[in-house]
């Protein structure tokens, strides 16, 4: 069952917004905490991050699926080591707005193979970071530069390259940490180009970020470590989605 292709295209056709909550298994071990998540209104759960490491990958993926419910956990990879047959989904990405082989598409190579034969539902994404010139974890990593907010004619190029290539979702990611979410000119430009599935992260730390992020086009907006710190942040953003998500009145 593709539960989370069908989640995607849903949100993008419908215009209704989902929210989702990326874990890094580097960072989050304890999930005795996060019992509430199964009943939170959450559309799905991201697993992965930057860091090419495996290290608790698989038993961070089982925790999650026992705290969800029937909330799809996706994996979202930093490297061909980042897999497991226990998720739904990958987001199979290709870094396409940085010009480094090793993530356009060497460690795609490298895990096609095992992504075949685990059977999971497969994503292909195209992946952009987008911020004001911040280095972070995930450049320092992958060894790319950002495209900048204030290109949002060169980022839509890009996205609307990889929609030619073959990709039917897209990512747009400041980076964990940034202080500077992808602007609204951009999200706007991008979903404007692909009219596909728009994924949205990094940076949105403030309910006035996430719905700057929706109004401008984003599908699906992505929350780090801000739910890990302060649920009743996820609260109020889920709100916020529910509003984004009431049915119409065309009597108005």
């Amino acid at each position: 069952m593709k539960k989370v292709s069908r989640l995607l295209k849903t949100l993008s056709k419908s215009r209704h917004k989902g929210v989702a909550w990326l874990v890094d298994p580097e960072k989050v071990n304890d999930f005795a905490r996060f019992t509430w998540v199964k009943e939170s209104g959450l559309d799905l759960i991201l697993v992965g991050g930057s860091s090419a490491s495996s290290h608790n990958f698989e038993t961070t993926i089982q925790a999650l699926r026992d705290i969800g419910g029937s909330i799809p956990v996706c994996i979202f990879p930093g490297s061909y080591h980042q897999l497991s047959d226990k998720a739904d989904a990958i987001l199979f990405m290709s870094l396409i707005s940085g010009r480094n082989p090793e993530f356009l598409i060497s460690h795609q190579v490298l895990a096609a193979p095992k992504v075949a034969k685990m059977g999971l539902e497969v994503l292909p994404t195209g992946y952009l970071l987008v911020n004001q010139g911040e280095v972070l974890s995930v450049h320092s990593v992958s060894q790319t530069s950002s495209l900048s907010n204030d290109n949002p004619e060169l980022v839509a190029a890009t996205a609307l390259a990889g929609k030619f290539l073959g990709m039917r979702y897209f990512y747009l990611d400041a980076g964990s940490g940034a202080s500077t979410p992808v602007s609204s000119g951009v999200i706007a430009k991008v979903k404007n180009a692909i009219k596909f599935p728009l994924i949205v992260g990094g940076g949105l730390t403030s309910t006035e970020k996430v719905t700057d992020a929706f109004e401008a086009g984003a599908d699906l907006v992505v929350l780090g470590n801000s739910i890990e710190k302060n649920p009743d942040f996820l609260a109020e953003i889920l709100s916020i989605k529910n509003c984004f998500n009431l049915p119409l009145n065309i009597n108005q």
